[in-house]
């Protein structure tokens, strides 16, 4: 049995450079048929231009509609124009300590996506900022203990899903208790299992557990789970912990596969058939559209040659259609005068303000 090129860009979520479909963007998603993009702050300008390229992107896959992604998390993840409701870093919600707001603010948010074609979030952040050493987490993550974290963790999951934005847990298994920047290169951390069973682990066993749609592995090398490899391409850690011992059937993504913490260590095509050998189903890559097509091609190589079985790409395939069904179907386009109507409107800047009086008034009762 072959597996078709389009079904195996269906494991694909693929950045792009520009603020429109170009002709050379529109024959790559119609030659490679990727099942999602994701946007970047170089991708967005305004409500009408993000309405107008998301509609334009699902244009060029009819076959299938796309997951168009995000970093919307708030802070300083924060990928949208100033037209959008912004909300505070997570930090300001796990000092408010309101699953309610927490709820609310990623209710917003999901509104405001969804009315300009965005049906996915990379959020919530289910790290522990258990290191004050940590260079990348820090006020991205809702606190440095694990209870809030799997408190407003999850009701930015409800607030996200409940409005038809596909959530998406990360880093898995933590990224909170780094030292460098994965972006840069490899964090390797030397916690024990105990540690990170009591710290890491109970936000994501919390998420998993209560229906989280997606998650996000982390370019880590936890050396109490695999001192070989990372997690994104750890058999060990995302089939047997993630698929085994947590039972999670929701889709997995990789973090992006051209941070120096994979890209200095492996080629693109290497990277991308061990994270789906390990258990991944989406491998994302952000910005070069030379490596998309390596990795796409790679893929394709190692499924004729049997190093990736075909059953292995079918458990993949049926859980992005899953996911697409649940969110995506049935699609319609966008349209720019009801964005206008709810994107930054009143309501959703009444809430924000909310949230940062409740910050000060907690800020004022603990001084």
């Amino acid at each position: 049995m072959l597996m078709s090129r389009e079904k195996i860009g269906q494991l694909f979520m693929v950045g792009f450079e520009g603020t429109s479909v170009t002709p050379d963007l529109a024959a790559f998603i119609k030659e490679y048929k990727p099942g999602g993009v994701i946007l970047f702050s170089r991708n967005l300008e305004s409500i009408e231009q993000i309405v107008e390229l998301t509609n334009a992107l699902q244009a060029c896959s009819p076959h299938s509609p796309l997951l168009i992604s995000i970093d919307q998390e708030g802070g300083r993840v924060s990928r949208l124009p100033k037209s959008f409701t912004i909300f505070p870093p997570c930090e300001v919600l796990g000092k408010c300590n309101s699953s309610e707001l927490a709820y609310a603010a990623a209710a917003t948010i999901a509104k405001e996506l969804r009315a300009v074609g965005i049906n996915m979030n990379m959020s919530p952040v289910l790290d522990v900022n258990s290191n004050p050493a940590n260079p990348v987490i820090g006020d991205r993550a809702f606190g440095s203990t694990p209870g809030p974290v799997c408190e407003l963790g999850l009701a930015t999951v409800g607030g996200l899903q409940d409005n038809r934005v596909v959530a998406c847990g990360k880093h898995f298994p933590g990224h909170g208790d780094t030292t460098v920047d994965s972006h840069k290169e490899l964090p390797v951390v030397e916690a024990s299992k105990e540690r990170l069973e009591q710290i890491e682990f109970p936000p994501f066993r919390h998420a998993t557990a209560h229906g989280v749609a997606t998650l996000m592995t982390a370019h880590v090398l936890y050396r109490a789970l695999d001192d070989q490899k990372p997690a994104t391409l750890s058999p060990t850690i995302i089939t047997e912990f993630l698929r085994g011992e947590l039972r999670y059937d929701g889709v997995v993504l990789t973090d992006d596969l051209e941070m120096h913490a994979i890209i200095d260590h492996y080629g693109i095509e290497e990277a991308t058939v061990r994270a789906i050998q390990a258990g991944c189903d989406m491998p994302l890559i952000c910005k070069d559209r030379n490596r998309e097509i390596a990795a796409i091609t790679a893929v394709d190589s190692a499924v004729a040659d049997g190093s990736i079985s075909i059953e292995r790409l079918e458990q993949s395939l049926v859980r992005i259609a899953g996911l697409k069904r649940r969110f995506l179907a049935p699609y319609k386009p966008v349209v720019i005068s009801d964005a206008k109507l709810i994107v930054g409107c009143r309501s959703h800047h009444v809430l924000l303000r909310s949230i940062h009086q409740a910050r000060e008034r907690l800020a004022k009762a603990t001084v």
